[in-house]
């Protein structure tokens, strides 16, 4: 059990969402989140609050009585419950309610106390609200889909729950809970913040390291099949580039191979030996850039991962809604900070270093399935009849369509602005449809590293170099053959992708 007390990083998230740990909330959190309710209780008896004694958005400008408040957040709630598509996954939703307690935890928000115990009750118990992936527009944050979670809270909408969507009304009563107690502005400080983009963005990185960690591994796998010269990874040569990102990758790839009996040394066999007769050199002197400059092309993705994270965790550190609470100051800020262009900047930066991975799986893919460019391999790596069998042929098509879709897909979000809401939201983020993109781009992408790992095992079969290739290549060979045949005769495919893409998906390279 993890002790929550209002700060979280990305190590959290992944206890709490991948290994599914419970939390505890800190005495801290609860003295802090009473305070702020108290405060706000008291401050806002004679003044003008939005959204505690006015109507929301456009309509803040109508006074509302004492008498409707409580009313008045009901009404959010349910009117703002619109969302239509595809329910997002359980385990997305939970990082959004993760995201959305913890910024609630801080003390800005003036919630009631029963706000932080229900929503830390449902995440012990896995009972994930029904949220629709239609209906954000990231401006006032994530309003339609932190809706569909309020609509939960007051014991109300769906939830996911062993394995069903079920009336919360029945699994409250199932499991003993109690809806929120709705005192001064639950419904707002619920809707009003861009927890649902963030939660979905880290998951969205959890992933995007799971598949750069393969990827790398690959890259490494097919420098070994074709006994490329080892000295583009050579720490002299990345290191006289002063990108982090660069240096790391090159440094994980010369781990990966440093039992490698394949690779070979530049001075071995271009440096020592007398050319002064030979014309034309039989061997390549040097690789094609989907071998030769993994390290330049996937440090740039290392490097924008990190910072992604870091903007992600910041916003969830941060206090997201409107208006802010300050107790200290004995104040109530009213601004902006639910917009998520923060996020929704940062989820388009990801999107598109997740397609240049898929990009090159794709590249090094034909590298391996076109004899004309490896000159080791036969055609598709085809261990059948050639002519009568197609070994590899027709996943490449899969590979180099989800390719395309990838790169479609990784048009910016960032500057659709479309106004809504009266004008009063002139200018949005597109937040969530920015993370729910990227999360379909990085699951494209494991669906073309998945046919890259199967044919690089295929290669391994063919060139009996079992033996040869590096202990962690071997390792991965193994993993990979636990699930994948040896190819001689055509199988159906489809079977053996999706396998091999959901154990990439759920274990580490």
């Amino acid at each position: 059990m993890l002790t929550f007390n209002g700060k979280l990083g990305i190590e959290d998230f992944y206890k709490i969402i991948i290994e599914n740990n419970t939390i505890q909330i800190d005495d801290s959190v609860t003295k802090t989140v009473e305070k702020s309710f108290q405060f706000l209780k008291e401050f806002s008896e004679n003044k003008v609050i939005y959204g505690v004694n006015t109507g929301f958005g456009p309509m803040a400008q109508y006074k509302i009585k004492d008498s409707e408040r409580i009313q008045l957040q009901y009404n959010l709630i349910r009117s703002h419950s619109s969302g239509t598509g595809n329910p997002i996954p359980p385990m997305y939703v939970k990082a959004a309610m993760l995201a959305r307690l913890n910024t609630l935890s801080l003390g800005h928000s003036g919630v009631h106390q029963s706000v932080i115990e229900l929503m830390t009750q449902l995440i012990n118990k896995d009972i994930t609200p029904l949220i629709y992936e239609h209906g954000g527009v990231g401006a006032s944050g994530d309003l339609v889909q932190l809706a569909h979670l309020a609509l939960v809270l007051i014991g109300e909408g769906e939830v996911f729950y062993k394995g069903e969507w079920l009336p919360t009304k029945d699994v409250f009563e199932a499991e003993n809970l109690k809806p929120i107690s709705v005192e001064l502005r639950e419904g707002l400080a619920l809707m009003n913040g861009t927890s649902v983009m963030t939660g979905i963005g880290i998951v969205n990185t959890m992933y995007t390291r799971r598949l750069l960690d393969w990827m790398i591994s690959c890259s490494a796998a097919i420098n070994e099949i074709v006994k490329a010269y080892d000295d583009h990874l050579s720490q002299e040569l990345n290191q006289s580039k002063k990108h982090i990102g660069q240096r790391e990758i090159a440094k994980k790839m010369r781990e990966h191979l440093t039992d490698s009996k394949l690779t070979r040394k530049r001075e071995h066999h271009l440096y020592e030996n007398n050319t002064e007769d030979i014309a034309v050199f039989e061997d390549k002197v040097q690789e094609y850039y989907s071998l030769r400059c993994v390290p330049q092309i996937l440090g740039p993705v290392l490097d924008t991962l990190n910072n992604v994270e870091r903007i992600l965790i910041e916003e969830v550190n941060s206090a997201n809604d409107n208006p802010i609470v300050d107790v200290e100051k004995e104040h109530v800020y009213h601004g902006g900070n639910f917009h998520g262009d923060y996020v929704s900047l940062e989820m388009d930066k990801l999107k598109i270093v997740v397609t240049k991975m898929s990009m090159l799986a794709e590249r090094q893919l034909n590298y391996l399935l076109n004899t004309r460019l490896n000159d080791i391999l036969p055609p598709f790596v085809n261990l059948g009849k050639l002519g009568l069998n197609f070994g590899m042929q027709g996943v490449q098509f899969t590979a180099t369509s989800t390719t395309a879709e990838n790169q479609t897909l990784s048009n910016p979000m960032y500057v659709h602005s479309i106004p809504n809401n009266n004008d009063n939201q002139d200018i949005v983020s597109m937040g969530t449809n920015a993370a729910l993109i990227t999360k379909k781009v990085i699951e494209n992408a494991f669906e073309v590293v998945a046919i890259e790992l199967i044919t690089v095992v295929q290669a391994i079969e063919y060139l009996k170099a079992q033996d040869q290739v590096s202990s962690k290549t071997q390792k991965l060979y193994q993993e990979i053959r636990k699930l994948v045949p040896i190819f001689t005769e055509d199988v159906v495919m489809y079977p053996y992708v999706n396998l091999v893409k959901e154990y990439i998906i759920n274990n580490k390279a």
